[in-house]
């Protein structure tokens, strides 16, 4: 057997999936074969849900149940409402997600029911109640009154509803819809392996789903928008763009939002969100980071020709339509739970633990010598 290390498990394929890939020839992300940008389009962000979950775009009496499953699960308990508003002001908000999903867990009744049928009720649940905990922790933070979702709007539309207490335009949930869409899934990215990982052991949904949470708070995976904001928060104007990048790469940082280990030729969801970005951006009357989105990008792709991954138009997005930074991430969450909850089922139904080696590289064999001999 080889020796050789594979650090991040750099090349490894270690199971193999139906529910997304990266195809290239046409170097496009792809959901159950449709193209993301296709799917973007002309579908909803509840019917490419339904895809990712059940391997088929729906019919119309398929969309409807699922549309009236999902609000009908929307609301959480009155103790689940009461422990985000007693949540400390300070926490971050995917600390506040982790925890969420945690709790729905504890009062879950098929919490330890794996069963196919069971598990895609739990995801419903999952899927329906997530963002309104986490809308009503963006409220509470703020000393505002927590807003109880509504049936009749759309998922997009609702969750404006319960942030803000009101449904901006079309356009505006329109890109919404789409940067949910293009966070739903993304094969074994970080947070999905670690979903997957967790429920190889045989562990719940919620379990994985809180696992998955915590990967995907990190800035080198899903926190990444939010390291996008603050990056263009630094810089202030766009008089400052091209002092500030050419510094930053003088001095050899990590200029976040480009790059990505799957990509060598641009992340395929990019030109998607910046089209939505810009139009946005126009709505808002906003130049500003526009401007500095444009250069920053230029002077990555002239200098490094490393371009841009999907977080670098989301995270403005995100800002200009009124959002905290640090609730970019928890709105990717919201999206992914689709992704989680699609490859832990997968996982369940041909199940092998995960359960890699290690090359040990610490001290020979060592002989105990009692305390006074040492």
């Amino acid at each position: 057997m080889s020796d050789e290390i594979k650090k991040g498990l750099l090349g490894i394929v270690v199971d193999e999936t139906t529910i997304s890939q990266v195809m290239p020839d046409i170097n496009s992300l792809t959901y159950r074969g449709y193209a993301v940008q296709d799917l973007c389009e002309k579908c909803n962000f509840e019917e490419v849900a339904y895809l990712v979950l059940n391997g088929d775009l729906p019919k119309k009496n398929q969309l409807k149940k699922f549309k009236k499953q999902l609000e009908e699960n929307r609301n959480i308990t009155v103790n689940l409402r009461e422990i985000v508003k007693h949540m400390p002001k300070k926490s971050h908000p995917m600390d506040v997600a982790r925890t969420v999903v945690s709790v729905l867990g504890l009062e879950d009744k098929e919490t330890d029911n794996n069963s196919p049928q069971a598990n895609m009720r739990k995801t419903i649940r999952i899927f329906a109640k997530t963002p309104t905990a986490i809308a009503a922790f963006f409220r509470a933070r703020k000393g505002k009154k927590i807003i109880t979702p509504k049936k009749k709007l759309s998922f997009s539309e609702n969750f404006f509803h319960m942030c803000f207490g009101k449904v901006p335009s079309k356009e505006i949930v329109k890109a919404f819809d789409v940067s949910l869409i293009l966070y739903a899934e993304h094969s074994f990215n970080v947070s999905t392996f670690t979903a997957r990982t967790i429920t190889s052991s045989l562990s719940d949904i919620h379990g994985a789903i809180t696992g998955a949470i915590a990967s995907l708070k990190g800035p080198l995976h899903g926190g990444a928008n939010e390291e996008v904001m603050h990056m263009m928060n630094k810089i202030k104007s766009p008089i400052n763009a091209y002092k500030w990048i050419n510094n930053a790469l003088d001095k050899k940082e990590v200029v976040m939002g480009f790059g990505h280990r799957v990509y060598k030729k641009g992340d395929s969801r990019v030109p998607t969100m910046e089209k939505y970005f810009k139009k946005v951006a126009e709505i808002n009357k906003d130049k500003k980071f526009k401007k500095i989105y444009d250069i920053v990008k230029k002077v990555m792709i002239d200098k490094k020709n490393i371009h841009p991954n999907v977080d670098y138009p989301t995270g403005p997005t995100y800002h200009l339509m009124g959002f905290d930074t640090d609730f970019f991430t928890p709105i990717f969450v919201i999206s992914r739970i689709t992704g989680w909850a699609a490859h832990i089922m997968e996982q369940h139904a041909a199940n092998k633990l995960i359960r890699p080696l290690s090359k040990y590289s610490g001290p020979e064999h060592r002989k105990v010598m009692l305390l006074n001999q040492r």
